[in-house]
């Protein structure tokens, strides 16, 4: 049986090990236990349900985030910068875990990792003219389309625990061979998602930028 105490940032941690290997799906509370050499029910000392572990998991994912970004963030940068870097480090980092940005969508943090740099990222924002509510929204918007590109991405594209190319165009296209607009879309859509990611993010920018600054205090 295992010496070193049992607390809830270990299991978290080692399950985000086994996330790797096993994806959501695969990702139990009985396995966790076995990395552990622990019985399950001493996990639910801990987590009353996956839901709870789900939500440790993600705050510990936040934690490892906020310290990185901080040593990478720009001073004094304008908004559509600082904006749209933080934007590329969420994905960067929900990139990192299988199945990342399913285990961090819909979570509720077990801790304020979140309330710092969520204040920074709105402080920014407001000095950058947006109003307070805006500010929110901006926040938001450019959360969810970030969050909702890196789940599509993740499902779509390669497997890190299968071999070959992700999604297979070439299929894709013969099905679609009388609708010649939705076969060359998939080029677009499930080839370059580096690239992708950019248009769609220059895109969110701009749009903030047109319905959500206050451009009377800009």
């Amino acid at each position: 049986m295992a010496t070193t105490p049992l607390d809830r940032t270990r299991v978290a941690r080692t399950a985000l090990k086994l996330l790797n290997e096993t994806g959501l799906d695969g990702l139990s509370l009985r396995a966790i236990a076995k990395e552990l050499d622990v019985k399950a029910p001493a996990l639910y000392w801990h987590f009353k349900d996956k839901q709870a572990l789900l939500d440790e998991m993600a705050t510990e994912m936040l934690r490892r985030m906020n310290d990185e970004l901080a040593a990478e963030a720009v001073p004094d940068a304008d908004w559509p910068t600082a904006f749209a870097a933080a934007m590329r480090g969420l994905r960067r980092h929900l990139l990192r875990y299988r199945d990342g940005a399913k285990v961090y969508s819909g979570t509720r943090f077990t801790d304020m990792s979140y309330a710092a740099p969520m204040e920074a990222h709105l402080r920014m924002l407001t000095a950058g003219g947006f109003t307070p509510g805006g500010a929110a929204r901006a926040w938001l918007t450019g959360y969810s389309y970030t969050i909702g590109y890196v789940i599509e991405e993740q499902s779509m594209g390669p497997d890190p625990a299968k071999e070959g190319g992700g999604y297979d165009l070439e299929a894709r296209a013969q099905r679609l061979a009388a609708y010649p607009l939705a076969s060359a879309a998939g080029d677009e859509m499930f080839r370059d998602y580096d690239a992708g990611f950019e248009k769609g993010l220059a895109a969110v920018v701009a749009g903030i930028g047109a319905t959500m600054l206050d451009t009377r205090h800009a």
